[in-house]
């Protein structure tokens, strides 16, 4: 079927808002798991995931890691300002130079309450590593779908990565109706989680643990991994008739020679009659 017949309306199904949980299970792996095989669907758990999937394939997991992008200041008035960061403003040729950056950076930001942002620069104090620290918002731009954020601290010899990993709260998808506690800086990360830049998780990933892994590896199915930076296209509301004007958010991603050359022989035997999933 071709893009500009299908339709977002295809796509509209009611989810309650008791359907969706609000915190994780205590064992990652005790999530349900969708099965549908010749016709049928049937449900299982995470942990058993191994039993569907061919031996001697290949798994490719994304090792990008979620930054605390959900940044909040206060005012003197009292009113909250929220700063979201979204991605790097400057070049994005490397999210780890980026993210090592010492004194300030720009970023690609949603700002909540920015009407109440009238002039002059957000400030935020903090504590870290027993100094005492000054994180400064300062509004560059505005773009039609964001605006563009200046970020700047002092002492300036931390890392960005130091200062969002402290001033900044976890980006909860906006489906999550409560505030993000201590728990989901790890439980809203997959364990082989590496890689900072991501605004949301690559969420079929968050329920893989040791055990499973271990399960793949007793069956020889193999693993490569990838990065790439899950952006804001993952939430942005689909406002189009069709899936053909639905313009696709890009993202940030790094192959390595290695994982390309994994694939390629996969695809090869997967051509010679080798199921590979």
């Amino acid at each position: 079927m071709h893009p500009k017949d299908i339709s977002i309306l295809d796509y509209t199904y009611s989810l309650p808002d008791n359907r969706i949980a609000a915190i994780p299970l205590p064992q990652r792996d005790d999530s349900k798991l969708l099965i549908y095989q010749a016709g049928s669907i049937q449900e299982d758990r995470y942990k058993n995931i191994a039993h569907y999937l061919p031996s001697n394939s290949l798994l490719v997991f994304n090792n990008t890691r979620v930054i605390q992008a959900r940044i909040l200041f206060q005012k003197s008035t009292g009113a909250v300002i929220e700063i979201f960061c979204l991605e790097p403003y400057e070049t994005m040729n490397e999210y780890s130079s980026i993210m090592a950056k010492k004194e300030k950076v720009r970023w690609k930001c949603l700002i909540g309450g920015a009407g109440k942002w009238k002039e002059g620069p957000l400030v935020k104090k903090l504590t870290i590593q027993d100094s005492n620290a000054t994180l400064e918002a300062r509004l560059v731009e505005k773009l039609p779908d964001a605006y563009v954020v200046e970020l700047s601290w002092q002492p300036g010899h931390f890392s960005f990565a130091e200062i969002i990993e402290l001033a900044g709260d976890t980006p909860l998808p906006p489906y999550i109706k409560r505030k993000p506690d201590e728990a989901d800086k790890e439980r809203y990360q997959t364990i082989y989680a590496k890689h900072d830049g991501s605004v949301a998780a690559p969420t079929a990933g968050l329920h893989f643990t040791p055990t499973i892994f271990s399960t793949l590896s007793q069956k020889n199915i193999s693993t490569a991994y990838v990065t790439l930076h899950v952006g804001a296209g993952t939430f942005k509301p689909v406002k189009a008739a069709t899936l053909l004007d639905h313009e696709m958010h890009a993202e940030w991603i790094d192959v390595t020679a290695a994982g390309i050359n994994d694939l390629l022989q996969n695809i090869t035997s997967a051509a010679k009659g080798t199921l590979i999933k």
